[in-house]
């Protein structure tokens, strides 16, 4: 439980009008308290986060859809992470695979939750939150599991890396896009997507989500 007497507030980002209602009585259910502030758009979201910023109120939770119109929810996370690092920040989608799932966590995810559970469900799951636990959609938690015990491909120690091209696979793994990487690096967007092709064909990887996990074996990210 938390400490102090104030209202929580909790940011909701879906572009969908029925799912967003819906998901809003889920978290009103598993937090009474809260205070939920509800957007359909990354725009909108980041208006509202640039105004709660200049008011000087905290953002104690966050639950962002995946697919929105303008563009991926995992950049609002990558954000949050940056700017909001108390708050948590909960993916909840209706993407059951590694690629989003690595990129979410990658990106500063604390829970990833599947929208096509239980209401009740949903919303016990994300009262792990007041235990400290991650809140993680049982077939998420699963899946995880299955990832890391997965065999590395087996060219992953004998690849060497140069160390520019493990600064970009560090970048990618934490979900930057190639031109953040470029931009981070001072590089052109096209010497960057040359790195990268050489570090998936050093690796024999085809995927970013290949590229996180092989980030994360050798101690990158």
């Amino acid at each position: 439980m938390h400490d102090d007497n104030r209202q929580r507030t909790c940011l909701l980002v879906e572009d969908h009008a029925a799912t967003r209602e819906w998901m809003h009585g889920v978290i009103g259910q598993a937090f009474p308290d809260a205070r939920i502030v509800s957007h359909a758009s990354l725009k909108a979201a980041w208006a509202w986060l640039d105004s709660l910023s200049a008011s000087g109120a905290a953002l104690w939770l966050a639950v962002v859809d995946i697919g929105l119109p303008d563009g991926s929810g995992i950049s609002l996370i990558q954000g949050l992470t940056e700017r909001f690092p108390a708050s948590r920040r909960i993916v909840a989608t209706i993407y059951n695979d590694d690629a989003h799932l690595l990129d979410a966590i990658s990106a500063g995810a604390d829970g990833y939750i599947l929208k096509e559970e239980e209401p009740d469900r949903i919303a016990a799951t994300l009262r792990r939150i007041e235990r400290d636990e991650p809140p993680l959609s049982p077939s998420i938690a699963r899946r995880m599991l299955s990832h890391f015990r997965a065999p590395a491909p087996p060219a992953d120690d004998a690849a060497v890396l140069t160390g520019r091209e493990i600064e970009t696979l560090t970048l990618l793994a934490r979900g930057l896009t190639v031109g953040e990487v470029a931009a981070r690096l001072g590089l052109k967007p096209h010497t960057v997507a040359g790195y990268v092709k050489v570090i998936y064909q050093k690796l024999n990887i085809s995927t970013r989500a290949e590229a996180t996990r092989e980030a994360i074996h050798r101690r990158l990210a």
